[in-house]
């Protein structure tokens, strides 16, 4: 081979590496795009993350979304335009006019999807972040973490580390997970998981219109239907409601792991896995629901699920069913009523019960600045509260109090948490197995 053809052979090479790079940077500008079939993509700095055009499963509809790059088994985490696919290879990822992200298809007369952010930009730029999150930003702002829009606000199906599940309460923006339809159909299925806004917020799941699972509210530490987030040792857990924001969040501990929390209709559970770097396949970490006790209101009101015991739904103690007959064939809808009746006008008292997963929160009432002997009586100038406990079990502060009769209940031995319930004066003043709360 003579020295000409040597030379242009590297020169080949090297044009072929220098494109190679060019389309796998992790910045878009106003004049470029991303074609469908073309060779450029976003891949994030450190190579965790891909964003382009693909198919999932056995569908031939076209998507821009978001991957694991360097796994090789094709995970999304984030689909731009999940309810409105491409039926072809069309489709173009560009700027508009406004400085939005817009995805179009059919020689740009259809607008597919759109970041839609409000915010002008003199400049935009989008980036793709080693977090796995697509930002939209001014060319100015290049190293400020300040964004015009970001995908983390619109997840998809997957929770990644430093995702925030909740709310923006100054912009009314809830971001919550919704399921693929199936493996080769991306769009919001109806099992969703999101934090309920209340005075007491929780985390809830959802099965349509139908809570499926909750988590407990908040206590400080952890949420009391989550005794797995308490003392993780992989894991770092947090909960903020701050009156601007309300959301739940983890981050790692170990930086190297990969991991996702990923919502799955066709089983209808909430699955962590974490990557096996060895054996190249994800790992089940954890399920939820994790059994039967995590069923919403499977005892019904003073029930409680206890996984060891048979039949699993029993009535807290001082409780009997409200229809024996029905509680025996193992209904347990209609659930327990005390052995005496509350006489408010007479005076009642309060009996401490530990270690359970936290009523439903829907109808409680939070103070952080109450001490738990002002919470108790609080609770006992209003005949309609029926229970109260601390909001921060670390501190034993704040107060929680629930009206009308508590539900979806659950023994948890080494993790629950206290919540003292009203009761009969003459019930409070017996000798108990359980802790009493002294007038």
């Amino acid at each position: 081979m003579d020295t000409l053809s040597s030379m242009l052979i590297i020169i080949a090479n090297l044009l072929l590496l220098f494109s190679r790079f060019c389309n796998t940077a992790n910045t878009l500008t106003l004049s470029q795009s991303i074609r469908d079939g073309g060779t450029r993509t976003l891949v994030s700095k450190d190579g965790s993350f891909e964003l382009g055009f693909f198919s999932p499963g056995s569908s031939r509809n076209r998507y821009v979304g978001i991957w694991y790059k360097n796994i090789p088994v094709t995970t999304v985490v984030w689909v731009a335009n999940r309810n409105n696919p491409i039926n072809d290879s069309s489709g173009f990822l560009m700027f508009d006019k406004t400085g939005n992200f817009v995805l179009v298809s059919n020689n740009n007369s259809t607008v597919v999807w759109s970041s839609n952010s409000k915010k002008a930009a003199q400049s935009a730029m989008g980036e793709l972040l080693d977090s796995g999150n697509l930002v939209l930003r001014d060319e100015k702002d290049a190293n400020s973490g300040s964004y015009l829009w970001q995908s983390f606000d619109y997840p998809s199906d997957t929770l990644l580390p430093g995702m925030k599940l909740g709310w923006d309460l100054r912009i009314g923006l809830d971001r919550r997970l919704s399921a693929w339809k199936s493996p080769d159909d991306p769009s919001s299925g109806d099992f969703t998981w999101g934090t309920q806004l209340q005075s007491n917020p929780e985390l809830v799941m959802w099965k349509g219109s139908k809570k499926y699972f909750r988590s407990g509210p908040w206590n400080g530490i952890g949420f009391s239907g989550e005794p797995a987030l308490i003392f993780n040792p992989v894991f770092d857990f947090d909960f903020v409601d701050d009156g601007e924001e309300v959301y739940y969040t983890y981050t790692l501990k170990i930086k190297s792991l990969i991991t996702r929390l990923v919502m799955n209709q066709t089983t209808y559970f909430r699955h962590r896995y974490t990557w096996n770097e060895i054996n190249q396949t994800w790992v089940l970490y954890a399920t939820v629901p994790r059994d039967y006790c995590d069923t919403y209101n499977l005892c019904g009101a003073y029930g409680n699920c206890i996984i060891s015991q048979s039949p699993v739904c029993q009535c807290l103690e001082k409780f009997t069913p409200k229809s024996p007959e029905s509680w025996n064939s193992t209904d347990w809808s209609q659930g327990c009523v005390r052995n005496k009746p509350l006489d408010c006008q007479k005076g009642d008292g309060f009996v401490k019960y530990a270690g359970l997963k936290l009523p439903d929160a829907t109808n409680s009432w939070v103070n952080k600045t109450m001490n738990l002997k002002e919470c108790r009586s609080k609770c006992l100038q209003n005949c309609s509260c029926m229970a109260y406990t601390a909001t921060n079990i670390k501190e034993r502060s704040g107060c929680a109090i629930w009206f009308g009769d508590p539900i979806d209940i659950r023994q948890f031995p080494a993790a629950g948490q206290e919540i003292y319930i009203r009761m009969n004066a003459s019930e409070s003043s017996e000798c108990l197995s359980l802790v009493l709360v002294n007038p």
